[in-house]
């Protein structure tokens, strides 16, 4: 958590300090981000990047694909701490949704977002060499494609034609039983906490 607070410090000074003297206003952005999940799904790194566009000026249509990297349930993963199996959940989305925010001419956007899609869930086991491969060739059949639904808020800081994004995301994972099931310890999918910072070019 201290990285990312560090980080988006950082950024948010970049964004600050570029061209403010380019009055062009510029509505959509496309941009990279990386974050962390939290709460009742283990502590793990998130990555993706998006693209937004606007509809008007409170008003933008988001897309967004990224990997989350562990979702399996955090009492499942304190629970494996006192073992020597290292195991975990996977997963691949993509979204889309609308985006709700602050005028596009102003330095400081706050913003609210609902969106919907689909995940691609990969279980796995840390193991090594050949047995390793051999067991994740075979965890390779029992991925699932589960809808996805979120919903975020965060704001955008942006000057010239740089922005910085510092946000919060729920995603929610309908799970469809089997082997997901597990991960969750029987929740039927997954609740996702996740914080992020992203950076991104305006157009």
């Amino acid at each position: 958590m201290r990285t990312i607070t560090l980080a988006a410090a950082a950024a948010c000074g970049m964004v600050l300090c570029a061209a403010g003297a380019n009055a062009q206003t510029r509505g959509g952005q496309i941009q990279g981000f990386g974050g962390s999940t939290f709460g009742t799904t283990t502590s793990a790194p998130t990555f993706g990047a998006s693209i937004a566009v606007p509809l008007g000026d409170h008003v933008q249509v988001v897309g967004e694909g990224g990997r989350l990297t562990d979702i399996k349930a955090s009492l499942l993963d304190a629970a494996l701490d006192f073992t020597p199996l290292d195991v975990g959940m996977s997963a691949w989305y993509a979204e889309g949704g609308l985006r709700l925010l602050g005028s596009r001419g102003s330095t400081i956007r706050p913003y609210a977002e609902a969106t919907a899609g689909v995940a691609r869930l990969q279980p796995s086991v840390g193991l090594d060499g050949w047995l390793g491969a051999v067991t994740n060739t075979g965890l390779a059949f029992l991925s699932e494609t589960d809808p996805l639904v979120g919903a975020g808020a965060g704001v955008l800081v942006q000057s010239g034609p740089l922005a910085v994004d510092l946000g919060y995301r729920y995603k929610r994972i309908i799970g469809t039983g089997g082997l997901a099931s597990g991960f969750a310890l029987g929740s039927n999918g997954f609740n996702i906490n996740q914080v992020r910072i992203g950076l991104g070019v305006r157009f």
